[in-house]
C-alpha cells in the first residue's frame, strides 16, 4: 500500500515565519494556520507566541488574513471546525496564566469570544476534536511552573454544542491521564486517542510517553485496541484521518528527541510504517488532510516548510532538508525546561 504514496516539498520557505504548535484547520476550501510558538524570533513572536491567522488554497501561496487576532497568542491549544466556524478552545500558559477562553470565526478575520472561563479550566495540552455535532475536550494538565496553581493531570472528557455550555461526560476515562496530541482523528464513527503524554512539573519532574490506542463512540465507553502500538511512545505528535486510515506522524520521544516517522492504520490494531520520510525530524507540526492529500507544515524543525503526501507520484524539490534543535533546547532557552 505504501508504494502509492509519495512526499513532495511544496514550499521550502513559505510566507509565514517558522513556528511550532500552530493550529491547523481545513475550512472553506483552504488550509488555515493559527498562532504558533517561536521564542527565538522576537520580530514575529514578541511574546513567545502570536495570534496570526494565515490561509492557503494550495500550500504554496499563503495569505496573512489577520496579523493580530483578538485572542491572546498561543500554541498547542484546542482547534476544531464545528457548526460552520473555526474554533480555538483554550490555550497554553506562556504568558504566566492559563488561557481559559473559547473563540470562533466564520472567516478567520473576525473572531467572537464564546466563553472567557470554561468550567474545565485551568489546563493546557488537552486533546480537542469535533464529533457528533459537538466540540470535545479530553485530558491535558496544569503546568505550575508557567501558570501557577496545583499539579493536576486529567483524564476527563467534556463536550459542548456551542462552546458556551459545557458538560462533563466522563470524570475519569479508563486511559491514563495525558494530552500533548496534535490534530484529531474521527474514524469509523468513533473518536480516537493515539498515544500522547504528560509534561514534567516540579512535583513530577519526569515526562510520560504513551503508545496505546483507544476509541469511543460517546466519550463515556472506551475500548482499548492496543496497549503498545508498533510506533514508539511519543508526545507532541500529530494525528490525522486520511485515505480511510488513521495516521501518526513525527513527535517527541524520550530516547530519540524529535522524530520523522509516519505510520497508518485502518483499524487501530494493524499499523504500517511509511518508509523514507524526506522531511526533517520535528514535533508539534501542523498537519492537514486536504485536497486529496496529507500535508506536513512547519513544526519544531523551526523551518517554514510545506510538504504534501499524495497517492499520486510527484517530483520533490531538489535541495536537502536539514535538522534543527529539539524543542527541549528551545524550551530551556525560553524557560521551558
Amino acid at each position: 500500500m505504501s508504494a502509492k504514496y509519495e512526499w513532495c516539498r511544496v514550499a521550502e520557505n513559505a510566507a509565514f515565519a517558522a513556528r511550532d504548535g500552530a493550529g491547523a484547520l481545513v475550512f472553506r476550501d483552504r488550509m488555515w494556520l493559527l498562532g504558533g510558538w517561536n521564542p527565538g524570533d522576537k520580530v514575529h513572536f514578541p511574546l513567545i507566541c502570536n495570534s496570526e491567522v494565515w490561509s492557503s488554497p494550495d500550500g504554496t501561496s499563503w495569505t496573512l488574513e489577520n496579523p493580530h487576532a483578538p485572542w491572546e497568542g498561543r500554541h498547542t491549544a484546542g482547534y476544531a471546525v464545528h457548526d460552520g466556524r473555526m474554533w480555538i478552545v483554550g490555550g497554553d500558559c506562556n504568558q504566566g496564566h492559563y488561557q481559559n477562553d473559547v473563540w470562533s470565526s466564520a472567516d478567520g478575520i473576525h473572531w467572537n469570544l464564546a466563553h472567557d472561563r470554561v468550567p474545565w479550566a485551568p489546563r493546557a495540552l488537552h486533546y480537542t476534536l469535533a464529533f457528533d455535532g459537538r466540540i470535545w475536550v479530553m485530558g491535558g494538565q496544569t503546568l505550575p511552573d508557567f501558570g501557577g496553581g496545583d499539579e493536576v493531570f486529567y483524564n476527563d472528557v467534556w463536550s459542548s454544542a456551542d462552546g458556551i455550555s459545557w458538560t462533563r461526560v466522563t470524570e475519569h476515562a479508563p486511559w491514563v491521564p495525558r494530552g500533548m496530541i496534535g490534530g484529531a482523528v474521527v474514524h469509523d464513527n468513533r473518536m480516537w486517542i493515539l498515544g500522547g503524554g504528560t509534561y514534567d512539573t516540579p512535583a513530577t519532574p519526569i515526562r510520560n510517553f504513551y503508545n496505546d490506542v483507544w476509541s469511543s463512540a460517546d466519550g463515556v465507553n472506551w475500548e482499548q485496541h492496543l496497549t503498545h502500538a508498533p510506533w514508539a511512545p511519543r508526545q507532541y505528535h500529530e494525528v490525522a484521518a486520511f485515505d480511510d486510515c488513521m495516521w501518526v506522524l513525527e513527535g517527541y520521544a524520550a530516547e530519540s528527541g524529535n522524530r520523522r516517522d509516519v505510520w497508518y492504520s485502518a483499524d487501530g490494531v494493524e499499523w504500517t510504517e511509511l518508509p523514507d520520510t524526506p522531511w526533517a525530524p520535528r514535533h508539534a507540526a501542523s498537519v492537514f488532510a486536504y485536497d486529496g492529500s496529507l500535508w506536513m507544515v512547519a513544526g519544531n524543525n523551526m523551518e517554514p516548510d510545506v510538504w504534501r503526501l499524495s497517492p499520486k507520484k510527484c517530483r520533490a524539490a531538489p535541495t536537502a532538508v536539514s535538522s534543527s534543535p529539539t524543542k527541549r533546547a528551545l524550551e530551556e532557552a525560553a524557560r521551558r525546561g
